[in-house]
């Protein structure tokens, strides 16, 4: 299912613990990290789409989560030409997804990457919000920007105590700037690992 442009309805999700870490999955038999996504299927919706991409890849259920939000408009990236199937390369110009922030309300237990037969991830681990995005492959990493960006105003807003006044909102830290090539990249996830 593609738009007029080429695109592929898509959502992305980024899961949030209660210390702000965002969730990480890294692809199976790769080298390769991410957040989850998805395609949209005919006739669903983009929340639709998010809650059953989170079952498929993390195992996770509408009650393990809270929506924070979500972006407003769809974030758009090309895939390489080199990386589409040749039967697509005239039609097909890469993704464009629905961004939802997710608050993880269950525990890290409740994960399980195998809960269908077609895992995407073989290990996942929790990361700060921040973290660079070297890890990701480099066609995405500008869409991870414009998300984290756009959503760490959600992820970082204090809770006030009932009767308090409200504070400005406000980004913790700024985000770290870029890096153009992943051949320099130092890995910083490779040391540690969850699953």
């Amino acid at each position: 299912m593609l738009d007029r442009e080429g695109y592929r309805p898509n959502v992305g999700i980024i899961l949030i613990n209660a210390r702000n870490e965002v969730f990480w999955g890294k692809r199976i038999g790769e080298h390769a990290w991410q957040f989850p996504q998805g395609g949209i299927n005919h006739g669903e919706s983009p929340e639709q789409a998010m809650y059953r991409e989170l079952w498929e890849e993390l195992g996770l259920r509408p009650e393990h989560v809270r929506i924070v939000g979500r972006t407003r408009d769809w974030l758009r990236y090309d895939v390489p030409r080199n990386w589409v199937r040749r039967e697509w390369r005239s039609a097909y110009r890469g993704q464009k997804q629905i961004w939802y922030l997710l608050r993880m309300v269950g525990r890290d237990c409740d994960v399980c990457l195998r809960a269908t037969d077609h895992p995407e991830f073989d290990a996942w681990r929790w990361n700060d919000y921040w973290i660079p995005l070297d890890s990701v492959i480099e066609f995405k990493r500008q869409v991870y920007q414009q998300a984290l960006t756009e959503l760490a105003r959600l992820a970082f807003r204090p809770v006030r105590p009932r009767g308090a006044s409200a504070r400005p909102p406000g980004l913790e830290g700024e985000p770290p700037a870029m890096t153009s090539s992943a051949a320099d990249a130092v890995d910083p996830l490779h040391s540690h690992s969850s699953s």
